[in-house]
């Protein structure tokens, strides 16, 4: 098996393991309750890349989040709402842009090619998704088939997480 592919289905592990393990309370800390760090997997039909910009063509519409340790909350949310943490020039991600590994598939001969980007300016029109992106390492030359985005961390509100995931088990100390 490439390598490639053992790292992707080691992160999609990792994603299950997370999103199926036991809950635990948070720390009594009120700061650390009011901010949850998540992590956000966007797919598409296919992806490429052309000098500073990421297309993704046939986005899905829902995007996957899971929250980090110690809360393991996992769902979907809208795409265009998962955009809307751009939006704001002095806050979240149009303030500090996060990384991201773009991988996709090879229809041809069964292999993923991935680039490490910093994801910017996004921009949706129906099911085609650009975003201004500076490259860090990789490209997706060659790559043809389905594509995930592995979205670098980023912070939802206790009470957005709530509302996005209410069947999870909330610890007695982030019920509202």
């Amino acid at each position: 098996m490439p390598s490639t592919l053992r790292r992707i289905l080691y992160l999609t592990w990792i994603i299950v393991a997370l999103a199926s393990a036991p809950h635990s309370a948070l720390a009594e800390d009120p700061a650390a309750q009011k901010l949850v760090p998540s992590l956000i997997v966007m797919n598409a039909q296919g992806a490429s890349l052309q000098g500073g910009t990421l297309t993704l063509n046939g986005v899905a519409p829902s995007t996957i989040v899971f929250a980090d340790r110690p809360v393991r909350a996992a769902g979907h949310m809208l795409t265009a709402h998962v955009l809307e943490g751009w939006d704001t020039a002095d806050e979240g991600f149009a303030k500090d842009p996060p990384n991201a590994t773009v991988s996709v598939f090879s229809k041809s001969d069964a292999t993923v090619h991935d680039a490490v980007v910093v994801l910017k300016t996004p921009k949706l029109i129906a099911d085609r998704l650009t975003f201004a992106v500076q490259v860090l390492e990789g490209d997706l030359a060659g790559a043809d088939g389905p594509a995930s985005v592995f979205i670098d961390t980023a912070d939802f509100e206790v009470s957005a997480l709530q509302s996005m995931f209410p069947s999870t088990n909330w610890p007695p100390s982030m019920r509202h």
